[in-house]
């Protein structure tokens, strides 16, 4: 699942016709100056000003800060902007209309095995998690929709009556459209509130979107959240955008102060080879992973920034037997990468190790034994070696 921020998620709630109050996203003082110019409703309205990150409990920790005039709001996103928090630097501040109200509502969409689960119930915003008894819920099976009647049915099941039950049907239903169009695999409002016309209104909302769904839609043109409490590296970022553009998948996550770095094929070797490094005492430099046979290209990228690494004295180029993924394929972009690093002395002294199998498992495994001949320090071994023998070898070795 890849997070999306408050911004990048009003915007897609206002896309499938769900309402939100106006609101700004920056990440300078001068931006926010220009824009006050640029949108009336800014000096007009009341304002809430909130750190722009993905962090937990920002009322808490002070990064939230409403009722404020233009004024007060300006300053606030100074002080804000550059505030470190734990390992995170404020980098962007969210400035948005205060929605005056009386009651708060929360509804929310999450996949399951099952299908898609529907929400709702009238106990929003700090009161939900204290009655969650109380939020009613449906199941749509998958390939289904809801309907009219069932979303109504809800609506009044949670507690709405009147017109607002029917307002609230309605509200659901965009919700669901919202959820199934963007690949979204939980999105929770919360609180839903009724502006002065007796609209209602998302005021905040929790989107986590299928990161590997980003091909079929042109308009993400947002960042994922970083999900490690801090911002994304430029060879993180380099790597997800390379992710979004290919069949199948390159993933890289850099882990600072360690030395053994890893190039697995697969999710599920990738946790693997990682657990196995860290219960030796290992130290990891990544995490790292590609599957689904993507471009020798894509696996280029990906290797040119795990040897980019600092420190590194082993690779492990390490999988199981594959299905599909071409081993020769994809190794040949793992070579051209090595080669590269080596060219420019990022090679020095690191000690290189390959256990795999799988379609033209032969070809691809003589191409990286012959690296050999070219002054790399590579061990390579085909399906027969056990998947974790190549981390005791190189816990083992000498470095």
């Amino acid at each position: 699942m890849a997070k999306v921020l408050e911004g990048p998620g009003m915007g897609l709630l206002q896309k499938w016709g769900l309402k939100t109050p106006n609101y700004v996203v920056v990440s300078s003082g001068d931006e926010f100056d220009q824009l006050a110019n640029a949108n009336d409703w800014l000096a007009k309205s009341k304002l809430v000003v909130k750190a722009h990150e993905a962090l937990g409990s920002r009322f808490k920790l002070g990064l939230v800060k409403v009722g404020l005039d233009l004024a007060q709001a300006k300053s606030a996103v100074r002080d804000m902007l550059g505030k470190q928090v734990e390992s995170v630097t404020i980098r962007e501040v969210i400035v948005s209309e205060s929605i005056d109200h009386k009651e708060e509502y929360y509804v929310s969409a999450k996949s399951t095995r099952e299908g898609v689960e529907i929400m709702a119930t009238t106990y929003g915003g700090v009161e939900v998690e204290a009655n969650w008894e109380k939020v009613k819920r449906i199941l749509v099976g998958i390939g289904e929709s809801p309907t009219d009647s069932e979303l109504l049915a809800l609506s009044k099941d949670a507690g709405f009556t009147g017109d607002t039950a029917a307002k609230m049907a309605e509200f659901l239903k965009k919700l669901y459209i919202c959820f199934d169009n963007e690949d979204a695999q939980y999105l929770e409002i919360n609180p839903v509130v009724k502006d002065g016309n007796g609209d209602l209104v998302a005021l905040d909302a929790v989107t986590l979107l299928d990161g590997d769904a980003k091909f079929r839609h042109k308009d993400w043109n947002f960042p994922f959240a970083a999900e490690f409490g801090r911002a994304y590296t430029k060879n993180e970022e380099e790597v997800m955008a390379v992710d979004a553009k290919v069949k199948g998948s390159v993933k890289l996550i850099e882990i600072p102060g360690g030395n053994i770095a890893m190039l697995p094929a697969g999710g599920g070797a990738s946790v693997y080879y990682s657990d196995a490094v860290v219960a030796r005492g290992g130290k990891l430099a990544n995490y790292a992973e590609y599957s689904g046979d993507p471009p020798d290209w894509a696996v280029e990228v990906l290797t040119d920034k795990v040897c980019s690494l600092p420190n590194l004295k082993h690779i492990i180029v390490g999988g199981a037997i594959a299905n599909f993924t071409d081993v020769k394929k994809t190794f040949g972009g793992i070579i051209n990468a090595f080669r590269k690093a080596k060219a420019e002395g990022k090679l020095d002294g690191v000690k290189i190790w390959v256990r795999r199998g799988g379609p033209n498992e032969k070809q691809g495994l003589a191409s990286m034994r012959s690296l050999q001949d070219e002054g790399f320090d590579i061990h390579v071994f085909d399906r027969t070696t056990p998947l974790t023998d190549i981390v005791d070898m190189a816990m083992a070795a000498k470095s």
